[in-house]
C-alpha cells in the first residue's frame, strides 16, 4: 500500500478541481468516470452479495453463480468458509468485469419480520463480525474491494429511505457497529456503504458523527465511504461529513453544484482533494487505475464454484428435529410434495438477486439421486406472494411520450413480463421517466377454469387477457411496498379460461414520477387456484409413499428488500398442508426455505425439520445430499426462532419500537436483540440460538481454562463419539459481572467449528481478550470492564451448558479511539 501512496498523491494534484469532483459521483449506474488525461481507468462496481450480477440488466443480463443467502453463510458458524466463498466471488465479481463488489450485508437481525434478514449473516454482532471478516479477507486476498453495508441502523425495509433509527451509542457501539469496527480493525475493508435511514434524526450519508468521528477517527478507516443507490440527499452537508461517492450517476448533488460550493466556501478545496485521493487509494488497491480493457462481461460458470455452492449449501442446513427418519435409505417410494418441491427457491429478492446460471430444485435433486420411478409428486398448495411471472417472449414497443401515441420510436423483444428499467432504455430512444411502452404477448393454459391474473408497477400499469382489461394499476395507482416501495400493491382479477387455448396478452405500462428511487417497473403474472384437491392429492400421494418429504417455505417475493414481512406464519395453505400430510404419513419430513423462522404449529406430528434456507443454484442437489445423508447437515442456527411473533424483541404493542411512528423506529430494546431478549424476559424459544443437530454424536471433556488479567484461554476436547463424520460448533459465552448498566444474561464472545471423523478427537481453543468482558460507557467515551466475577459457559446452544467457569477481573478502561 505504501507503494501507492506518492502515485496517487501526485495523481490527485495533477488534477483540477472538476476532475476531482468528476470522481466524487458515479458517471452511470454502476461505474466512475475515466479520467483520460491522466490515465486513470473506469472504477466498476457490482451487486452482492451471493453472487456478481453485474452491469447489466436489474432483472436478467448476463448469467452469473448463485451462492448462499447472508443467513445461510451464518448458519455455517465457518468463518473459514466464508472466506472462501469470497474468493470464489472474487472471481465472479472479475468475470462481470467490475472491481467493487458491493458487500457483504451485516445489519443485524432485531426483528424476525425484516424482508432483508435473508441477506444478513445473524442477530449476534460477534457471529457476524467473525463471518464478514472471513468474507472480506477472501474477497480482498484477490484485489476485489468489499463494501461492507449498510452503515447502519437498516434492520427493517419498511419506509427505509427515510426513517430514523433512534439508537442509543452504548448500543450502537456493543451491537449494531461491532461487525463494522472489525471489518474496518481487522480485515481492512476497502469500502463502506452508508444506509438510507437517518440514524438520530440524521442522514447516514451526511452523519459526521458515525463517518468522521467513528469511522475515521476512532477506527482508523482510510477507505471509500458511498452512498446506497439514490441516498444522498444534499452537497455540502455530505461531503463535509464524510461521503466520498454519491451513487449512482449521473451526478445529482455533486458534479457543478459541488463546484458551487466550493467556489462559495462552504465545501473547502482540501476536503474535495481528500475524497478524490480516497477514490484513488480504492482504484489503486483494485487495480482499476490501471485497467483500460473494453468493457465485456462473461457468464463464467465453472465446475469448481458449482461444487462450492453444493458444500456451502450442506454446510448450512440446520436439522432441527429427527426422530431418526434421516437420513433417508435409498430405497422405498417418496412422495415429494409442496410448493417449493419443483421450483427452485435459490435466493432473495432485491438487490442480491441475479440471473443465475441454472437452478436445481428440491425435485430434481433427488430425481438425480434416486432416479425418477423412486419419487411421486404433488404440489398440495401455492406459496406465492405475487401471481407467477408470465414467462415466454413478449413484443415490446416504445414511445417517446406517457401515452402510447404515434409511432413507436423502438421495437424489441422482452423476455418474461417482470422488468425494470433505468437507464439505456429501449436503446437510449426514450427518456427514463417519460416514455411508455406496449408488451404483447400469449398464455396457454394447463387447465381449464378461473385464473387469477395480477399487475403491479413502479409506473402506470394495466393488463388485456383476450382483448379484455383483468386488472389495472393505472386509473386506481397508488403507492404500495413493491419495487422497494416505489411500485404500487399487486391488483388482480379473474379470468375463465380453456386449457390449450393460446390467448394474446397485452401488458400497457407507462413512466411516472419516481417517489424517492429513480426507475420504473412492472410485474405480472398469473395462475389457476389450487383450491382443496391440491391438499387432497397431496394426502394421497404421502399415503401411497414410504417417507413425505414436504418442501414448503418462503419465496424471494416474500423475502426480499424494500418491504418486511407481515407476520411469521407460512403463506398460504402451507401450515394445513402440512398438517394433513403428517396425519396421513407419520414418516414426514418437513424441508424449510425461508429468509428466517416461521411459526411451526406442527412441530411436534413430524418425523423430521430441516432449515434448508436459500443455498444458491445448487439447492436441490445440497438438501438431497443432505435428506439421503450423503453430507452432513453442518448447520446451526444464526438466529433464534421464537415460538410465536410476538415472543420477538421487536414485536410491541408500541408501534415506536416497530414498524416506527411519525418517522422514527426507537431501538428501545437496546442491547437485548436475539437471544439476550428471550433469556432476559424469560422466554422459551422453539429453537435457540445455535441449535442444530447431527447425524452423528459429540462430547465435550477436558475443558481447561487458562490465561492472566482479561486475557483468558479456553480450551476443550471434542470427539466424536458416532459413527459417521461430522461437524459441532462450541460456542463460549460470558455472563458478565454486575455493572452500572444492565447487561445480557450471556453474550456470545468466542466459538470453533470442528469437522471430525468418526472417533475423532480433537483441542478448541478459545480466545478471550479485554474487550470480550467491556461494556461502552457514553458519558466517558470509554471501553469499561467492570471489576468483578464474570461466569464462563461452554454450551453447543444459548441457552445449554457443557461447562461453566469463573474469572475475576479488575477494573479497567481505555478510549474508544484507542486501536
Amino acid at each position: 500500500m505504501q507503494s501507492t501512496e506518492p502515485r496517487i498523491t501526485a495523481l490527485v494534484d495533477a488534477m483540477t478541481l472538476a476532475e476531482q469532483v468528476s470522481l466524487l459521483s458515479g458517471s452511470d449506474f454502476w461505474s466512475l468516470p475515466a479520467i483520460e488525461r491522466l490515465g486513470i481507468g473506469k472504477l466498476r462496481v457490482t451487486d452482492g452479495p451471493n453472487g456478481a450480477r453485474g452491469g447489466g440488466a436489474f432483472i436478467g443480463g448476463v448469467r452469473s453463480a448463485a451462492f448462499p443467502v447472508g443467513i445461510a453463510v451464518g448458519a455455517t458458524w465457518n468463518p473459514e468458509l466464508a472466506r472462501e466463498i469470497g474468493v470464489a466471488l472474487a472471481e465472479e465479481v472479475k468475470s462481470k468485469h467490475a472491481h467493487v463488489s458491493l458487500a457483504p450485508t451485516v445489519n443485524i437481525h432485531r426483528s424476525v419480520t425484516n424482508g432483508r434478514n435473508f441477506e444478513c449473516y445473524s442477530e449476534d454482532p460477534m457471529l457476524t463480525a467473525e463471518l464478514a471478516v472471513g468474507y472480506i479477507s477472501g474477497l480482498q486476498s484477490q484485489d476485489i474491494a468489499a463494501t461492507i453495508k449498510h452503515f447502519v441502523g437498516n434492520e427493517s425495509e419498511i419506509q427505509r429511505t427515510t426513517i430514523s433509527s433512534e439508537i442509543d451509542e452504548r448500543t450502537l457501539r456493543e451491537v449494531y457497529l461491532v461487525p463494522f469496527e472489525a471489518a474496518v480493525k481487522r480485515a481492512g475493508v476497502w469500502a463502506v456503504m452508508s444506509s438510507y435511514n437517518r440514524l438520530n434524526s440524521t442522514f447516514t450519508s451526511e452523519n459526521g458523527w458515525l463517518l468522521n468521528t467513528v469511522l475515521r477517527g476512532d477506527w482508523g478507516f482510510d477507505g471509500v465511504v458511498m452512498s446506497d443507490w439514490f441516498g444522498s440527499h444534499s452537497t455540502a452537508p455530505t461531503i463535509n461529513n464524510g461521503l466520498d461517492l454519491e451513487m449512482p450517476g449521473p451526478a445529482r448533488d455533486r458534479g457543478d453544484k459541488l463546484l458551487a460550493t466550493v467556489a462559495a466556501g462552504e465545501v473547502s478545496t482540501e476536503t474535495v482533494r481528500q475524497a478524490a485521493l480516497r477514490i484513488l487509494r480504492l482504484m489503486a488497491r483494485t487495480g482499476a487505475i490501471d485497467d483500460h480493457r473494453a468493457f465485456a462481461e462473461a457468464a463464467d460458470n465453472r465446475p469448481e464454484h458449482r461444487a462450492l455452492i453444493r458444500r456451502a449449501g450442506a454446510e448450512a442446513a440446520v436439522l432441527l428435529t429427527n426422530d431418526g427418519t434421516l437420513p433417508l435409505a435409498a430405497k422405498g417410494k417418496i412422495a415429494v410434495i409442496g410448493p417449493n418441491a419443483k421450483t427452485a427457491q435459490i435466493m432473495g429478492g432485491g438487490s442480491a438477486q441475479i440471473n443465475a446460471h441454472y437452478r436445481v430444485s428440491i425435485w430434481e435433486g433427488l430425481a438425480a439421486a434416486l432416479g425418477e420411478p423412486a419419487l411421486t409428486h404433488a404440489p398440495g398448495c401455492a406459496n406465492q406472494r405475487y401471481q407467477p411471472t408470465f414467462l415466454g417472449q413478449f413484443k415490446a414497443e416504445f414511445f417517446a411520450n406517457k401515452t402510447l401515441s404515434g409511432a413507436p420510436v423502438h421495437v424489441g423483444d422482452q423476455e418474461d413480463a417482470l422488468v425494470m428499467w433505468m437507464e439505456n432504455i429501449a436503446e437510449g430512444k426514450v427518456r427514463p421517466g417519460d416514455f411508455s411502452v406496449r408488451l404483447t404477448g400469449s398464455y396457454v393454459p394447463e387447465e381449464s377454469g378461473t385464473h387469477v391474473a395480477g399487475i403491479r408497477s413502479a409506473g402506470l400499469a394495466r393488463l388485456l387477457i383476450d382483448g379484455r382489461q383483468v386488472c389495472e394499476s393505472w386509473e386506481s395507482w397508488t403507492r404500495g411496498t413493491t419495487f422497494f416501495e416505489e411500485g404500487s400493491p399487486e391488483m388482480t382479477g379473474e379470468v375463465v379460461l380453456e386449457a390449450g387455448r393460446s390467448y394474446p396478452v397485452v401488458i400497457e405500462f407507462a413512466a411516472k414520477e419516481a417517489s424517492w428511487l429513480a426507475f420504473s417497473a412492472l410485474g405480472a403474472g398469473i395462475s389457476r387456484p389450487l383450491g382443496a384437491q391440491g391438499i387432497a392429492d397431496a394426502v394421497a400421494a404421502a399415503k401411497a409413499a414410504d417417507v413425505a418429504v414436504v418442501c414448503v417455505g418462503r419465496t424471494a417475493d416474500w423475502d426480499g428488500e424494500g418491504q418486511d414481512l407481515p407476520h411469521i406464519t407460512l403463506p398460504g395453505d402451507q401450515n394445513a398442508l402440512i398438517a394433513a400430510v403428517a396425519a396421513a404419513n407419520p414418516r414426514t419430513v418437513v424441508v424449510l426455505q425461508t429468509g428466517g423462522p416461521v411459526e411451526m404449529p406442527w412441530a411436534s406430528d413430524v418425523a423430521a425439520i430441516l432449515q434448508a434456507w436459500y443455498p444458491g443454484q445448487e439447492v436441490g442437489n445440497a438438501v438431497a445430499d443432505v435428506l439421503l445423508g450423503h453430507a452432513e447437515p453442518g448447520g446451526r442456527l444464526p438466529q433464534s426462532f421464537p415460538v410465536k411473533w410476538s415472543d420477538n424483541p421487536a414485536h410491541s404493542q408500541d408501534p415506536e419500537v416497530y414498524p416506527g411512528l411519525d418517522g422514527k423506529v426507537r431501538y428501545r430494546e437496546g442491547v437485548f436483540v436475539g437471544y439476550r431478549h428471550y433469556q432476559a424476559h424469560g422466554i422459551d424459544p422453539l429453537f435457540a440460538f445455535g441449535h442444530g443437530l447431527s447425524y452423528t454424536s459429540f462430547a465435550v471433556s477436558d475443558v481447561g481454562l487458562g490465561g492472566n488479567g482479561t486475557d483468558v484461554t479456553v480450551t476443550a476436547r471434542i470427539t466424536n463419539t458416532g459413527t459417521r463424520a461430522g461437524s459441532e460448533v462450541v460456542q463460549l459465552y460470558i455472563t458478565p459481572a454486575q455493572a452500572p448498566v444492565p447487561r445480557p444474561q450471556r453474550e456470545l464472545k468466542a466459538f470453533a467449528k470442528l469437522h471430525l471423523a468418526a472417533g475423532e478427537s480433537r483441542e478448541a481453543t478459545l480466545t478471550l481478550c479485554r474487550r470480550d468482558f467491556a461494556w461502552f460507557d457514553v458519558a466517558s467515551r470509554q471501553w469499561v470492564v467492570t471489576a468483578g466475577q464474570y461466569r464462563l459457559v461452554l454450551a453447543r446452544t444459548a441457552d445449554g451448558t457443557d461447562w461453566t467457569g469463573s474469572v475475576d477481573l479488575v477494573a479497567q478502561s481505555w478510549p474508544a479511539a484507542e486501536r
